[in-house]
């Protein structure tokens, strides 16, 4: 299981637009209809990868946690499904349909929604502001397969709380681990 970290985007960075569509329904979902009054959660995520399954229990949960807190959540895959066909969009949808997703479960087929958010890995987060500025980009939390840290989301869920309630989020981040994004 290769380990690679998120490349860390720059603090304040201003959201990549983009628009995809949902592997479940089709609908097209951009950052401007997916944006909340607080805020929003971009998750690069895919089917295959051991390190987003260890915490795709907690994705969900997180997705029913927050699903009313002013705070929009979208996940992303951008692998090569050609490639990784447990990756291609009837995969993913029914990783969303078993995991009870509440959030757009979008697919990044020519990658360049990952290019511009610099994703490096599975799973790899970015919290921006109302402003559209990013505040937190790193793990969800310490937990590892493998390494008997409980899966809890508490570092994610700390940046989410500080934002909604208005708070200043920690600049000190810990980068996600997880598999590479898959290329073509």
């Amino acid at each position: 299981m290769a380990r690679t970290e998120s490349a860390m985007l720059e603090l304040g960075t201003q959201v990549p637009a983009f628009s995809l569509r949902d592997v479940r329904d089709g609908r097209s979902h951009s950052t401007a209809t997916l944006a909340g009054p607080s805020g929003l959660l971009v998750m690069f995520i895919c089917a295959h990868c051991p390190f987003v399954k260890h915490v795709e229990q907690e994705l969900a949960r997180l997705g029913s946690d927050y699903r009313n807190s002013g705070v929009g959540i979208a996940a992303i895959s951008s692998n090569d499904a050609d490639n990784y066909p447990d990756d291609a969009p009837p995969s993913l949808a029914e990783q969303a349909r078993r995991l009870g997703f509440t959030f757009p479960y979008l697919y990044d087929d020519t990658q360049d929604v990952a290019r511009a958010y610099d994703a490096a890995c599975t799973p790899d987060f970015f919290l921006f502001d109302t402003a559209g500025k990013l505040v937190y980009r790193g793990q969800l939390d310490g937990s590892r397969p493998g390494n008997g840290v409980p899966v809890t989301g508490k570092d994610l869920r700390a940046a989410l709380d500080a934002l909604i309630a208005g708070k200043p989020i920690s600049s000190d981040q810990l980068p996600s681990i997880g598999c590479n994004i898959k290329w073509k």
